[in-house]
């Protein structure tokens, strides 16, 4: 089944393009409805302009009122009949109006084994604290801020050659990977989130 997506960014959108990339190989059955960018300047805008996508961008003054910005952007996301909400890259925490709006179909993407090192600086924590093994995470979204039931994970070694650049490009290599894969067991039908809060991924039928 071919689920449709709309795409939360901040930054570079390389997870975007990733996305992108991996419909048009036909390793992802999704379509990218829109592309909601939180800064104007994101490279990502141009990414999703350059496949076709519509974009729409919010201003730092509608950001004053985190609430209202995340009811337009639910509105926006319902008017192109959306499935789910994919963090890919998007620096800002959502809040009730997205989440009642999309329950467990709001998707974060967070650059480390959760429930270690949350927060916007994941990378250089996990490096400044010398871990041997960090990784990728994805995960639903909820009103607690990277709390939300634990989709998929994918460790990473830390090599002791490695300065936080090679870390920061070996945890993107990772990303690139891991958002679509998992993405894909929610266009099969595969994820379910337990009573407990915890996931269920079914095996391939």
């Amino acid at each position: 089944m071919s689920i449709k997506l709309g795409v939360l960014i901040s930054g570079s959108g390389s997870n975007l393009q990733a996305l992108i990339d991996s419909i048009a190989a036909g390793r992802l059955d999704a379509s990218i409805e829109i592309v909601v960018s939180s800064r104007a300047d994101a490279y990502g805008l141009k990414r999703a302009e350059a496949a076709g996508i519509q974009t729409l961008t919010l201003s730092r003054e509608v950001y004053a009122d985190p609430l209202a910005a995340d009811a337009i952007i639910a509105a926006e996301l319902k008017a192109h009949e959306v499935d789910y909400v994919i963090m890919a890259g998007y620096m800002r925490m959502v809040r009730e109006p997205l989440l009642m709006s999309y329950p467990n179909r709001v998707v974060n993407l967070h650059p480390a084994l959760l429930p270690s090192f949350v927060g916007a600086h994941a990378i250089a924590d996990a490096y400044e604290r010398g871990v041997k093994v960090t990784g990728v995470t994805v995960h639903f979204a909820n009103a607690d801020y990277d709390a939300g039931p634990i989709i998929a994970q994918r460790a990473v070694e830390v090599r002791e050659e490695w300065g936080l650049d090679e870390l920061e490009a070996a945890i993107h290599d990772v990303e690139h990977e891991l958002l679509p894969a998992t993405v894909q067991l929610l266009a099969e039908g595969r994820v379910s989130v337990r009573d407990d809060g915890t996931v269920s991924v079914a095996p391939r039928a």
